[in-house]
């Protein structure tokens, strides 16, 4: 190249910008593409797995407790039997649930117990690279995750006598999501906060997890996980969710003719609600499926027989808006209660907000990165609804 040659240069230049342009879209298809997974292999027991889970945490949990059994027991997978059996002794449906980025089966403590009270086997699974410490999650792969869903999925539906429903909570809701579409014999979907697409610029955490392993790196004075979750995420854990979202978004390119239960926070500072706000009322119309939407009624709803609408402002409980992770809990969570000892004080705030919210100062409750003068702002991490949530999911359940 003559760089005294304004023309060749300029030719040149944009000659380099498309080779560079190029290169990344090959790379960001690479990372985004997701290597088909089905087991051949007759799956564990869900005893074995737990077992053999809690062997292995044993050695491996960075814990955060002096009672390690309990937290052991908190993050370990995890299975709530009905009292009554079907005829050949067997539970007659069941629903395995699968936790989000950097959270464990805890998320599904309240909702599981439930659940069996009205029959379900329920069971969760511990996706590879949690559980531990976050620096597990440094190369775990998005198949590694999906294969253990699939091996339970398929395990759950050889031990119940009827229907097998599947959950899952943000990143976890993309994995139930792959199994189903390829598995009809599911009898429905139930989604909490579900990933299907996150804010904008999700696309850069396969470039970024190339030259930047995290994005706050380990010892700047955040907590690197709790008793119950991680509060920093390696950036190859966010590039294995977008690998998952996309693979979803990709399967939403179709209807799913089965019931399904979606519950969204308006203002989830994660996801785009908008997104699936619609894709619910586009791909997921079977008549019995429903949409609990926490916030301002949307405009232009088409199917408003389906979508129900509970206000997310409860000032008389300090709650200025809900969060992407605070629709599972009850309100009695001993965790993630109103009285709950895990108070989540790392929310976007200040340093001096922080150090108040962490030192017991009175407290409102809202997203991530909410502010509000006058105002300290923890997370919200439990559901004034969870209640009537769980009956609204029950009529999805009971009803196809």
């Amino acid at each position: 190249m003559n760089f005294l040659d304004p023309i060749s240069y300029c030719k040149n230049a944009k000659a380099f910008i498309q080779f560079i342009m190029m290169n990344t879209i090959c790379l960001l298809c690479a990372c985004a593409t997701i290597e088909r997974v089905e087991t051949s292999v007759e799956p564990k027991s869900f005893e074995e797995y737990r077992n053999e889970t809690l062997t292995y945490m044993r050695e491996a949990r960075k814990f955060q407790l002096v009672d390690t059994e309990s937290e052991l027991q908190w993050n370990a997978p995890k299975q709530w039997t009905p009292e009554s059996l079907g005829v050949n002794g067997k539970p007659e449906r069941g629903i395995l649930f699968v936790h989000g980025l950097g959270d464990s089966p805890w998320s599904f403590t309240d909702l599981g117990k439930q659940l069996a009270e009205q029959g379900f086997l329920v069971r969760t699974v511990l996706l590879p690279g949690h559980g531990t410490s976050p620096y597990d999650m440094l190369n775990v792969t998005a198949e590694e995750w999906i294969r253990i869903v699939y091996e339970q999925a398929k395990r759950l539906t050889e031990d119940v006598e009827g229907d097998v429903f599947l959950g899952g909570f943000s990143t976890g809701a993309n994995i139930v999501l792959d199994y189903a579409y390829k598995h009809p014999e599911i009898a429905g979907l139930i989604f909490f906060s579900p990933g299907f697409k996150s804010m904008p610029f999700d696309w850069l955490a396969p470039l970024v997890s190339k030259v930047m392993p995290w994005i706050i790196e380990p010892g700047e004075n955040i907590p690197m996980q709790t008793p119950i979750r991680y509060m920093n995420v390696p950036t190859n854990g966010y590039t294995q969710f977008y690998r998952t979202s996309v693979n979803a978004r990709r399967l939403l390119e179709h209807k799913y003719d089965r019931p399904v239960f979606m519950a969204v926070a308006e203002h989830d500072s994660v996801l785009d609600t908008n997104y699936l706000l619609k894709t619910f009322q586009n791909r997921f119309m079977h008549p019995k499926s429903r949409l609990i939407w926490y916030g301002k009624e949307p405009e232009n709803i088409s199917a408003p027989n389906r979508i129900l609408v509970r206000d997310d402002n409860l000032p008389e409980e300090r709650i200025s808006q809900f969060s992407h992770m605070g629709l599972l809990f009850s309100h009695e969570n001993p965790l993630y209660g109103r009285n709950g000892t895990q108070r989540i004080c790392l929310n976007g705030m200040n340093s001096e907000s922080r150090l108040a919210c962490e030192n017991g100062a009175e407290v409102w409750f809202s997203a991530w990165g909410y502010e509000e003068k006058d105002k300290v702002h923890a997370r919200l991490t439990y559901n004034p609804y969870f209640q009537w949530q769980t009956s609204v999911l029950l009529e999805v359940l009971n009803d196809k």
